[in-house]
C-alpha cells in the first residue's frame, strides 16, 4: 500500500530518483550556507576569544567558512564586472577612465585594501563578526575582480558585426541586447576567468583572513588563518593537511559549480560543437533527467525570459526627454571632474615631492626600474612556457577536462607556503637571492597566462580547426569555407534572436 501510495505521488508530482539526488543536494547547500551565516553573525567576542586551532578536526568547519567567504566574494564581482565592465565597453569616456583605473586597482596588493576598510566594516557592526566578515570578503573581492572585468570588457568589445547587425535588425533594446547577445557571447570566457578567480581568491586567502585593528589581529576561522597559525608554528604536518583539504575543496566545486557551468555555456559558442566532445558534467546530466525540478526550472526561465525580453519604454522616453540639455551638461560635467581629478593629483604630487628630496626620488625610480625589468622578463618568459602548453591543452578537450581541475589548485596554492623552501633552497646552494627570489614573482602571473590560453583555444570554432587541419585545402578553398563558415554562423544568430532567453537555460 505504501509503495502504491509513493509511485502514485511520484506520478503526480511528475518526481522520479533523480529529483531525489537533486533535493539532497540543495538541502544540504542550503543547510551548509545556514550553519555559516549562523556563525559570522555571531558576537565578535567570540571571536577574540576562540583561538585558531591546528586539529585536523576543525579543518572541514573552517574550510566551510573560506569557501562561503569566497563564493559571496565571487557573487560581488560577478555584478561588479557586469556593471562595470558593460559601462567601459559602451561609454568610450567611461572607458578612457575606468580602464587605466581598473588597471591601477588591480596592482594595488590585497593588503592595501583590507588596511583601508577594515575600520569601516567594523564599525558598520560594532560588536558583531559580521563586520570582519565582510572585511575579509571585500579583500577576497579584490584579487577576484579585476581578470573577470577585463574579460567581460574585451568580449564586449569582440562581438562580431554580424551579431550587431542582427541585434539590431530585431530592433533589440539596450536591455535585451545586453541579456540576449552580450552576456550569451562572453559567458565561456568569463566562466574560464571566474575560475581563475576563484584559485586567485586561494592564493591570497592567508591575508585575507587576518583582520587588523591597531596592534591586534583577529584572525578569521578559515583555512588561510590555520594555514598562517601553522607557518607560525613551523607545523609542517598541519600544512599538508590545509593543502589536502583546499584541494578536497577545489574539487567539490570544480564538480558541483564550474564543471556545470562550462559545460552550460558551451551552447553559447559559435559554430558546431567538437566531435570528440566537450566537457561533461554529472551534475548537469542529472538535472536534465529530473522532473519535478525540471519543470520548476522551465517557470523559473520563463520568468527570466520576461524580464530581460522588457523594454522599458517609459524609462527611455524620459531618459530621451531633456536630450538637447543633457548632452551639454554631461560634457560640462566630465570635463570639470576631469579637470579637477587633474588638479588634486599635480597638488597631491607637488606637496609629495616636497617631502623628500631629490636623491631619494631618484633611488626610487631606479628601484623601480629594476622591478619593472625582473617583471617583465619573468612575464616574458612565462609566456614562453605557458603559451605552447596553454595550446596544445585548450585544443583537447578531454585533455582540458583533466588539467583544469589541477591548474587550479596548482593556482590556489598560497604564494607564503613557498616562500620558505624558496629561502632554505638558496642558503643551502649558496645561490644568489638577487636572482634566485625573482621566480615568484610569477607565481600567480603564470596561471592566469595558461588559464586564459587555454580558455582562447578551446573558443576556437570546430570548423576552422578542420579546415586547419586539412593541408590540402587550397586558399581559394580555404576562402570559400570561411564564407560558408559566416554564414552558419549567422544562421546560429538568427537561431538565438529568434529564441529570445537563451541565456537563461541550464543546457543546450
Amino acid at each position: 500500500m505504501r509503495r502504491h501510495h509513493a509511485s502514485f505521488l511520484t506520478i503526480r508530482l511528475g518526481a522520479n530518483r533523480w529529483d531525489l539526488l537533486a533535493v539532497a543536494l540543495l538541502l544540504g547547500a542550503l543547510a551548509l550556507l545556514t550553519v555559516a551565516a549562523q556563525q559570522m553573525r555571531a558576537p565578535l567576542v567570540t571571536l577574540e576569544a576562540s583561538a585558531i586551532s591546528l586539529d585536523p578536526g576543525e579543518l572541514p568547519g573552517y574550510a566551510l567558512r573560506t569557501t562561503v567567504r569566497m563564493f559571496a566574494a565571487m557573487g560581488v564581482s560577478l555584478v561588479f564586472t557586469f556593471v562595470v565592465g558593460t559601462l567601459a565597453a559602451r561609454n568610450a569616456r567611461a572607458g578612457a577612465l575606468l580602464l587605466p583605473l581598473l588597471d591601477v586597482l588591480q596592482s594595488v596588493p590585497v593588503l592595501g585594501y583590507l588596511s583601508l576598510t577594515v575600520v569601516l566594516f567594523l564599525g558598520l557592526f560594532p560588536g558583531s563578526v559580521l563586520g570582519a566578515e565582510l572585511a575579509a570578503i571585500f579583500a577576497i573581492f579584490t584579487s577576484q575582480v579585476w581578470n573577470m572585468t577585463f574579460s567581460f570588457y574585451q568580449s564586449l568589445r569582440t562581438v562580431p558585426s554580424d551579431l550587431s547587425d542582427a541585434a539590431r535588425s530585431f530592433r533589440l533594446s539596450a536591455w535585451q541586447r545586453f541579456w540576449h547577445l552580450d552576456v550569451p557571447f562572453a559567458m565561456p570566457g568569463l566562466v574560464w576567468n571566474m575560475m581563475m578567480s576563484m584559485s586567485g581568491g586561494w592564493f591570497f586567502v592567508v591575508a585575507s583572513e587576518a583582520i587588523s585593528v591597531g596592534t591586534h589581529t583577529l584572525p578569521l576561522p578559515g583555512i588561510g588563518s590555520f594555514v598562517a597559525v601553522a607557518i607560525a608554528h613551523r607545523d609542517l604536518a598541519a600544512v599538508g593537511w590545509a593543502l589536502a583539504t583546499m584541494l578536497g575543496v577545489i574539487v567539490l566545486y570544480d564538480a558541483l559549480v564550474f564543471r556545470p557551468l562550462v559545460v552550460w555555456s558551451e551552447q553559447f559558442r559559435p559554430g558546431p560543437l567538437r566531435p570528440e566532445g566537450a566537457a561533461r558534467s554529472w551534475l548537469l546530466s542529472a538535472w536534465r533527467r529530473t522532473g519535478l525540478l525540471r519543470s520548476l526550472d522551465a517557470r523559473v526561465r520563463r520568468l527570466l525570459r520576461t524580464s530581460t525580453m522588457g523594454r522599458f519604454e517609459r524609462l527611455r522616453r524620459l531618459a530621451a526627454a531633456p536630450r538637447r540639455w543633457s548632452a551639454a551638461l554631461f560634457d560640462l560635467g566630465w570635463y570639470a571632474t576631469l579637470l579637477a581629478l587633474a588638479a588634486g593629483s599635480a597638488w597631491y604630487a607637488v606637496r609629495l615631492f616636497g617631502m623628500v628630496d631629490a636623491a631619494e626620488w631618484l633611488r626610487v625610480l631606479a628601484l623601480g626600474g629594476v622591478t619593472l625589468v625582473r617583471v617583465l622578463a619573468l612575464t616574458a618568459l612565462a609566456l614562453l612556457v605557458w603559451v605552447p602548453v596553454g595550446i596544445v591543452v585548450g585544443l583537447r578537450p578531454r585533455w582540458t577536462a583533466r588539467v583544469q581541475p589541477l591548474v587550479q589548485f596548482l593556482a590556489a596554492i598560497p604564494a607564503n607556503l613557498l616562500f620558505p623552501l624558496a629561502v632554505y633552497a638558496i642558503v643551502r646552494m649558496n645561490l644568489n637571492p638577487e636572482i634566485w627570489l625573482s621566480p615568484l614573482i610569477v607565481l600567480g602571473a603564470q596561471w592566469y597566462i595558461l588559464f586564459n590560453v587555454i580558455a582562447g583555444a578551446n573558443a576556437v570554432p570546430q570548423d576552422l580547426l578542420e579546415i586547419a587541419r586539412d593541408r590540402s585545402v587550397t586558399l581559394e578553398e580555404y576562402a570559400r569555407q570561411m564564407i560558408r563558415a559566416e554564414e552558419m554562423h549567422a544562421g546560429d544568430v538568427d537561431k538565438m534572436l529568434r529564441k529570445p532567453g537563451d541565456v537563461t537555460r541550464y543546457g543546450a
